[in-house]
């Protein structure tokens, strides 16, 4: 099946602008992530070829290969998937922004392993915002004490929280889960963490609900690639 690339990047631009406008957002304060898992690199060519520069990556084998394949020096590389120990060398030495940090021992191994010519890595912690227990993210009662460990660390940014909520169909409850990010994100605000403003949240079933709470990253794939090659 014949994906058109550009058509779908310009169609969901055009959607969140719309949804800035709506939900009385500042215009361009919501930036698409293209969620590339599984997408080849000629997809991801074509998506670059469009201006298309922050692509978000799941699986740090497959990134890298992408990563050697597609060598554009102005993508910026985004990992959203679950971090192992022995993954984090790889990701300090290659991404600029990780939005999956939920452990200090990861966030140590990140500094420690972020190479000192290189900018802090950009770090976003995530947030079990459902309280799943088969759930990815910390828990919010403990998210201060683990925001306090990694803005300690000085090759770590902590740039904002991410989290990827139990799937609902309904709108008030999609928004419901991601208003208690955003409720987040003002505590750490306020116990010092000016630099926690961004919030990685919504994909293609529920961006109307998290702009309307306050995404700035908005994580789309299907949408703009259209099935996945694998």
């Amino acid at each position: 099946m014949s994906v058109n690339i550009a058509d779908n990047l310009a169609r969901i631009q055009l959607q969140i602008k719309r949804l800035e406008a709506q939900y009385e957002r500042e215009p361009n304060s919501v930036q698409l992530l293209a969620a590339s898992k599984a997408q080849s690199p000629e997809r991801i060519r074509m998506a670059h070829a469009q201006g298309q520069l922050d692509f978000a990556e799941n699986y740090l084998q497959e990134a890298l290969e992408k990563m050697a394949a597609v060598p554009d020096a102005d993508i910026t590389w985004h990992f959203i998937g679950p971090i192992q120990s022995n993954k984090t060398r790889a990701l300090a030495e290659h991404f600029a922004w990780v939005h999956t940090v939920e452990r200090a021992k990861i966030a140590q191994r990140l500094h420690e392993q972020r190479p000192e010519q290189l900018p802090p890595l950009n770090v976003l912690l995530q947030v079990n915002v459902s309280n799943e227990a088969s759930k990815a993210g910390v828990a919010l009662a403990e998210l201060p004490a683990l925001a306090a460990e990694v803005a300690a660390w000085p090759r770590l940014r902590l740039c904002g929280l991410m989290a990827i909520p139990a799937p609902s169909a309904v709108f008030a409850t999609q928004r419901q889960a991601f208003a208690i990010l955003k409720a987040a994100r003002t505590t750490l605000q306020n116990l010092g963490h000016i630099s926690c403003v961004h919030l990685s949240l919504g994909m293609s079933a529920d961006m109307e609900a998290a702009i309307a709470e306050g995404a700035t990253m908005v994580r789309i794939g299907t949408d703009i690639f259209g099935p996945r090659s694998t």
